[in-house]
């Protein structure tokens, strides 16, 4: 993936990009002025990054260094914040991520359902935007409406805030599920979930999918044929066995913040360009 640039003038009106991207020939990042405007000081310069590439990080930290030269704004969109998930240990993962993008001193980094509040605390201009309003809008429907989705399935006990949220904003109940693991070894043991009801379609929600294996094993456990179950992750990684997932669930849906390394059948990707933009201020 690459590192797209766009513009907008004192108004909010998408104009010419001022930059655009490249790369010299041994690798390293460049920007290029591609519109050399006389007054820059009311433009905002937006770059969005999707991923966690460390080339693409680098071609953030150029793209802020030229902004700043010229005088004008610089939102980045950052919807994945890379080292979410790093948020204790050796390294502190979250921290290391996070000063890199401190020492770009963008003026505004805007970021989609981060995964842990860990990394929230450490980057610094930071504008989070929740998934509830985008998950009702794009996938579940409002309130008053015919919904899609009679019931929303937390996974785990890390996912009960974020799915509760979702069922709240689309006035629907929450349904929580377990992970079980051998007390002795660790390592997980089996799914379990509250009993459902015998009509109606549930959706899943979590942040994050890689593998997929938590949430085939929690569709397993509800019982339900994959035409009455959803998926919504906010971030699809989609890494090993992932495709498998279409097997269990009707319909799985994400966002453009992360580009899936595997291609799942009929996944549907919810642009969040729109969701993110209305945020900057």
């Amino acid at each position: 993936m690459a590192v797209e640039l766009s513009t907008r003038d004192s108004r909010g009106t998408q104009t010419t990009p001022t930059f655009s991207t490249m790369r010299f020939p041994a690798g390293e990042a460049h920007v290029k002025v591609t519109d050399d405007r006389t007054d820059t000081r009311d433009l905002i310069e937006i770059a969005t990054l999707r991923g966690a590439s460390g080339d693409d990080l680098m071609m953030l930290g150029m793209w802020a260094d030229a902004v700043r030269q010229r005088g004008s704004k610089s939102v980045a969109l950052v919807p994945y914040l890379p080292g979410a998930r790093q948020d204790r240990g050796i390294p502190f993962g979250a921290k290391v991520y996070a000063d890199v993008l401190n020492g770009f001193g963008i003026d505004q980094v805007i970021a989609f359902d981060p995964h842990s509040p860990v990394i929230v605390g450490l980057v610094e201009h930071l504008t989070v935007v929740t998934s509830e309003r985008v998950v009702r809008d794009a996938v579940v429907g409002a309130p008053g409406t015919e919904q899609r989705y009679q019931g929303i399935i937390a996974p785990d006990k890390g996912a009960v805030a974020r799915a509760t949220a979702v069922a709240e904003a689309c006035d629907l109940p929450v349904y929580k599920a377990e992970k079980h693991r051998n007390p002795d070894t660790g390592k997980l043991d089996g799914f379990s979930c509250e009993p459902l009801p015998d009509t109606g379609r549930f959706l899943v929600v979590d942040d994050i999918c890689d593998g997929g294996g938590t949430f085939m094993g929690l569709a397993g456990s509800t019982g339900l044929r994959k035409d009455r179950l959803g998926l919504w992750v906010s971030h699809g990684v989609f890494s090993g066995r992932a495709t498998a997932l279409a097997e269990h669930f009707g319909e799985i849906v994400t966002t453009d913040s992360y580009p899936a390394q595997s291609e799942v059948p009929g996944l549907v990707t919810v642009p969040l360009t729109p969701f993110l933009t209305e945020q900057i201020r």
